[in-house]
């Protein structure tokens, strides 16, 4: 019975939205919600915008400012779940759909989409498809092949006193096809013809009309503005409008969408019909027949090497003028880009265990091939920069600004690099070759480096991509790698470091200041620790000789940083950190290496070594990788 009942709710639910009637019927439904008669472009804006947006201020939002500067970004609810670390990208799609629905020149244009392969044009397009597939339906002239707003029914003299009277504005005609009913079926009474409502549909080609790429042998129009019905030219003329077939692309993305794949695939010639239905929002008719309104948004999409080819040809100026064009990079922040892995593995019958990082240092790869160099910083700097992290400049307290690295890489940064696909083509590999149902960060960069080694690219390519993989990223995940597992021997991890860095800053400014540090516990007035601080200094090759500068460059950061309302920890000075952090290493490094490399160990020692193991576990690893990992441990990181 529950699914008898199901179907017959879903049938209820259904039949609010049926409606057949009158002309007369559907203008009394228009004075009442004049909305019911938007255009193409305003339902689209409409129901990206009715799912709402967060307005995030870089002056409320630190992480916002170190990425955008000033600039203020709004983040789409209706994006927001499927796509990652494009946001300005969807804040100029989102524009163009404004713009186009307050009847700019953008409504008169084609949107057009440009990326490497990989980089999420597609998945756009889907969703906006998708999305008009599940909005409320529309009123449509009954048996219209094209679906066309009842409006287009009221005799041009009279459309001012009916727009008057609605509060809305009519534009365009009745195709040929009801104007021939209107007169021979309803005698000229347009108050009488019938109006259904009616949804769209991707399937039944209702309002979504889709071009594929067409041989270029075979290029037939046909597919654009449907065609004549060759079987019922013996009984009409040429220009008798029962003898058109409107079932193109073009009729069928009336009020809707009409989609270009790969548009710029197709010869030149073939789409001329896109000049006159941006300009002119006109199409021709198949036959001698005159030209049909048309009320849709053109969206297209293809790769830039094709873009660029037919942007070169000057006499395509014609529809180049006539396209809007946003480019679709891949995504170049860290977190946001494991986001996308997430979410693809998610979506996929992947049932096996992820051990920590592995999908970090995935996404690593991939942001590292998609960066353009930099005279400033290394890549990894460069990375984590785009990650919105606060980078300093080593022994100074200024910060490195991601504004002037945008600007030193210019426009075509994440036009190119490694795709999504790559990635999650090696992940699986990584698992079809475990044996345990479990991937980690070593079995996932050996198979992206056996891909790489298979990729059709330049030798220097391929040497660059194998460099960050062997070199810079195993060494990055060595460091990530060696923190782990110090705070699984360290149980109060955080709390050990803000004691480091709370003595260290208190002993940095009485020197800097040339006062004494009072004890805690006793009272006593001390001299700085003089001792203590180099041993923190040592830690990131601060020389005698520069530990002043050193120590007066933190304590000038912390105070600006207190003056500007920041946080203040053992995190707040990336250089401090990165000292104290190999300090708190160091003081396990010997206990560390001597358990981890020892075949027998003693009972203190296998005590050590369970704690530490519980609490990886504890952390997101198996019996499996936490002991896969534990032995490269050995073998790498603390070499005799």
């Amino acid at each position: 019975m529950k699914f008898e009942e199901l179907i017959k709710k879903d049938r209820e639910n259904k039949k609010v939205y049926d409606f057949e009637g009158t002309f007369l019927d559907y203008l009394d439904i228009v004075k009442k919600n004049p909305e019911v008669a938007k255009l193409a472009h305003k339902r689209l804006y409409d129901i990206i915008i009715e799912k709402g947006f967060e307005v995030l201020k870089p002056e409320e939002n630190p992480r916002i400012r170190r990425l955008y500067g000033n600039e203020t970004i709004k983040k789409y609810n209706f994006f927001k779940d499927d796509f990652y670390g494009i946001d300005k990208t969807i804040m100029k799609l989102v524009n163009y759909f404004y713009a186009a629905a307050m009847k700019g020149e953008e409504s008169r244009q084609v949107l057009y989409l440009v990326g490497p392969v990989g980089s999420g044009k597609s998945s756009i397009m889907e969703a906006l498809k998708k999305a008009l597939e599940n909005s409320e339906p529309i009123y449509a002239l009954k048996d219209c092949p094209l679906r066309e707003e009842p409006l287009h029914l009221v005799p041009k003299h009279l459309r001012k006193e009916f727009e008057e009277e609605l509060g809305v504005e009519i534009e365009g005609d009745l195709c040929p096809i009801c104007r021939y009913r209107l007169k021979n079926e309803y005698h000229g009474e347009y108050e009488k013809f019938p109006v259904v409502s009616t949804d769209f549909s991707i399937r039944s080609r209702k309002g979504i009309g889709v071009v594929p790429p067409v041989d270029p042998n075979n290029q037939d129009t046909s597919v654009l503005i449907g065609s004549v019905d060759i079987s019922k030219m013996d009984l009409y003329s040429e220009d008798d409008p029962r003898v058109f077939s409107l079932n193109g692309a073009f009729d069928v993305g009336n009020r809707g969408i009409v989609e270009f794949i790969e548009v710029f695939k197709n010869d030149v010639e073939y789409l001329h019909t896109i000049i006159t239905a941006t300009q002119e929002k006109s199409i021709p008719s198949p036959g001698k027949g005159s030209m049909i309104y048309f009320d849709g948004v053109i969206l297209a999409h293809s790769n830039e090497a094709e873009w660029n080819k037919f942007k070169s040809d000057h006499t395509n100026e014609a529809i180049l003028d006539r396209i809007v064009k946003i480019e679709v990079p891949y995504c170049l922040e860290l977190n946001e880009e494991i986001k996308i892995y997430e979410k693809i593995l998610k979506k996929s019958n992947f049932k096996a265990h992820i051990a920590p990082h592995t999908i970090e240092v995935a996404a690593m790869f991939a942001i590292l091939s998609r960066l353009l160099p930099s005279n400033k910083v290394d890549p990894l700097t460069k990375m984590k920069i785009y990650n919105g992290e606060e980078i300093v400049e080593k022994g100074t307290t200024k910060k490195i600004d991601i504004m002037e690295l945008r600007e030193e890489a210019g426009l075509r940064e994440g036009m190119s690099g490694i795709s999504t696909r790559f990635i999650i083509k090696a992940i699986d590999n990584a698992l079809s070759n475990s044996e345990y149902d479990c991937i980690n960060p070593l079995s996932v960069m050996e198979n992206m480096i056996k891909s790489v080694k298979e990729l059709d690219i330049s030798d220097d390519e391929k040497k660059k991509y194998l460099a960050f993989l062997q070199d810079t990223i195993r060494k990055e995940y060595n460091k990530m790698l060696e923190k782990e597992i110090t705070k699984a021997f360290i149980m109060s991890y955080k709390e050990q470091a803000e004691s480091l860095f709370n003595n260290y800053l208190d002993h940095a400014e009485a020197y800097v200041n040339k006062t004494r540090i009072k004890d805690r516990a006793t009272g006593e007035q001390l001299e700085p620790d003089e001792k203590f601080m180099r041993s923190i200094e040592e830690q990131i090759g601060i020389t005698e000789s520069s530990a002043k500068g050193f120590r007066l460059d933190v304590t000038s950061y912390m105070f600006y940083l207190i003056r500007n309302g920041g946080k203040i920890d053992y995190t707040a000075y990336e250089p401090l950190k990165e000292a104290i952090e190999k300090k708190l290493t160091a003081s396990v490094k010997e206990l560390s290496r001597i358990i981890t490399k020892s075949k027998v160990r003693d009972k203190d020692q296998d005590e050590k070594y369970n704690a530490m193991v519980k609490e990886m576990k504890a952390n997101g690893y198996c019996d499996y990788c936490c002991d896969v990992v534990l032995k490269y441990a050995a073998n790498n990181l603390w070499k005799d």
